[in-house]
């Protein structure tokens, strides 16, 4: 079944079949009988795409929760305020930080204590943007070593 048969309930009329143009028109209870179980059927179809589509995605999803106190990276697209900020959008990291939550506000969002640059910005946060912070010193670099 076509998109075009299933929005309008009968087949598309093209060039070659022009010469069909004579056959008679199904109306009354078969038509509704029939649209019904295209209905139903498309329905069943769209149905298991998105539970297939819900079993792909919930592969690679985890869920994250952070305590008050935490501290986390902020992710910077050029959308969100400290994007725009900034002046090379290509060569910026991914993400900035790392802030401390002061409070969980919802179910998915956590309010980020935000310096004084980033006042600019709200301070709540989707899960989505946060990523955990794992503190490592040997990442950190003295000003004494370079």
């Amino acid at each position: 079944m076509s998109p075009f048969e299933a929005l309008y309930g009968r087949r598309c009329r093209t060039p070659l079949c022009w010469h069909e143009s004579g056959e008679s028109v199904v109306l009354g209870p078969e038509f509704v009988c029939k649209t019904t179980e295209k209905v139903k059927l498309i329905r069943e179809k769209m149905k298991a795409s998105q539970s297939r589509q819900k079993s792909y995605h919930d592969k690679r999803r985890k869920d994250l929760e952070f305590q008050a106190g935490d501290h986390v990276f902020l992710r910077v697209t050029h959308v969100t305020g400290v994007g725009r900020a900034l002046k090379s959008k290509k060569l910026t990291s991914r993400f900035i930080g790392p802030y401390q939550i002061s409070e969980r506000v919802g179910n998915v969002s956590y309010r980020v204590a935000l310096p004084p640059n980033l006042s600019n910005l709200h301070d709540v946060f989707h899960v989505s943007r946060l990523r955990k912070y794992i503190s490592d010193p040997s990442h950190v670099i003295h000003m004494d070593d370079v």
